[in-house]
């Protein structure tokens, strides 16, 4: 089905100080010999929040419609892409359940969407496990966090 994409492979991690608190994403982003990376962040934001905007960041990114490998460390992220969770979520209109809303709707869709243009693999990798991909995204979220005048979270 993709073998006529271009596939890159995408590295995302989200940070946050306190949660909520400041928080950061980090993004590496490889195609072939190119590497991009990406940062952000907000003064008033969630971890998960920030896991799920890193792999939106990144696939914003794409200035095409590609096959892509993202590697998470987030289970939050991974299960809800790989195990149907959030298309769930979507169709019983944000709910996880009767009586629980889905927390990130706004970015869920998002996501969803940037997912139904590309061909999307979500795989988990271990955090702080010294894979440097994963560890320099993990940088880039944390120092995203540190700067001064961050921007309020557009929830």
């Amino acid at each position: 089905m993709s073998s006529h994409l271009k596939h890159v492979t995408i590295y995302t991690d989200g940070a946050c100080s306190g949660n909520p608190g400041p928080g950061g994403y980090g993004v590496v982003m490889l195609y072939k010999d190119h590497r991009k990376e990406l940062s952000g962040g907000f003064r008033d934001t969630t971890n998960n929040r920030m896991e799920l905007l890193a792999a939106i960041v990144a696939l914003e990114n794409l200035k095409e419609r590609c096959s892509v490998t993202l590697y998470t460390d987030s289970q939050y992220l991974y299960n809800a892409m790989e195990k149907g969770w959030a298309k769930k979520w979507r169709a019983n209109g944000w709910m996880r359940n009767p009586k629980e809303p889905a927390l990130n709707a706004d970015l869920w869709e998002r996501l969803l969407k940037l997912c139904e243009y590309h061909h999307v693999k979500f795989v988990w990798v271990r955090g702080h496990a010294g894979n440097p991909e994963n560890e320099r995204c993990d940088r880039l979220a944390v120092e995203a966090a540190k700067q001064p005048d961050l921007p309020p979270d557009p929830r």
